[in-house]
């Protein structure tokens, strides 16, 4: 039996169910208005353009307070402009063709070139780019000429100011093209640390992708720490499986992203996971969690 009584408790309690969920729902729309922002944060498009173009990519990055979108074309940095927006990062060559084979010098320093042109005339600071795949070259070979390829465009990337940043890759996840990258030849951090400080210059940075870097390497918070004059960009997802910063995975990214501000990082970090879930819920996720 109900009565008068119960009734009106009952619509009491629906009431504060409501406003309980109106409040949620204004802490989700306010989100980016309540970060401290010590963190540069940057969504990586090509992980959600199945599901947002460039302009619902960078509404979303907005209402988050992410700064930027990445690794998208140039004819898009208008558009990122438009909602008050940069790219972090400018796409180049791939990673299946580097600088590990003298055979591919001339194509990747003609995208490159063409990068950098592109960035210094839209203010972007970095241009990415890859060793390539082993294909039978040894380590030391393919470093020797990585060194000797990236010295032939670095001297235009000083004259632009514009960084290229060397990623390195993991090559042990062979489950999907994305999430790991068997046969690439900078599949350690060292690795690429040494060719990089071969180079010799400034503008020569580190990729230090914490996905990439766990799966190959580990004691992540410790390298950053031994290479942080290298790093130029950072690149985050959920491990295993490059899904999002979430309690399925293993990587303790709070922590990780105090010791970016402790050894003076003032770049970049990209959320570069795969989303297997409400793409929304899950970048907003992971921007609070980064944002310490």
């Amino acid at each position: 039996m109900h009565s008068p009584i119960s009734r009106r408790n009952m619509l009491q309690t629906s009431g504060v169910l409501a406003a309980t969920a109106l409040g949620l729902s204004a802490a989700h729309a306010s989100s980016s208005k309540t970060l401290k922002g010590n963190i540069n944060q940057s969504v990586v498009h090509w992980c959600f353009k199945k599901y947002w173009d460039i302009d619902k990519t960078a509404q979303v990055a907005s209402q988050l307070g992410i700064k930027s979108v990445e690794l998208t074309p140039a004819e898009n940095w208008k558009t990122l402009q438009k909602h008050g927006l940069t790219c972090a990062i400018a796409s180049s060559h791939g990673f299946k063709v580097g600088f590990n084979n003298p055979d591919n010098w001339d194509q990747c320093i003609e995208i490159l070139r063409k990068r950098i042109d592109e960035c210094a005339a839209g203010g972007v600071k970095n241009v990415i780019t890859f060793t390539g795949m082993r294909d039978g070259i040894s380590d030391d070979e393919g470093a020797k000429n990585c060194v000797a390829g990236l010295k032939k465009i670095i001297g235009y990337a000083e004259k632009n100011n514009v960084n290229l940043c060397l990623e390195m890759l993991n090559s042990r996840d062979s489950s999907h093209p994305m999430k790991g990258h068997p046969g690439y030849h900078g599949d350690h951090t060292d690795y690429c640390i040494d060719i990089i400080k071969q180079v010799g210059s400034d503008r020569m940075k580190l990729l230090f992708d914490i996905y990439h870097v766990q799966i190959m390497d580990g004691d992540v918070i410790r390298r950053l720490h031994e290479h942080k004059d290298y790093i130029g960009h950072v690149h985050t997802a959920g491990n295993p499986g490059r899904g999002e910063l979430d309690m399925k995975q293993e990587i303790n990214y709070p922590p990780i992203m105090q010791a970016l501000l402790d050894i003076g990082y003032q770049g970049f970090v990209g959320q570069e996971f795969i989303p297997t879930r409400d793409p929304y819920e899950g970048l907003k996720e992971a921007v609070i969690l980064c944002d310490v």
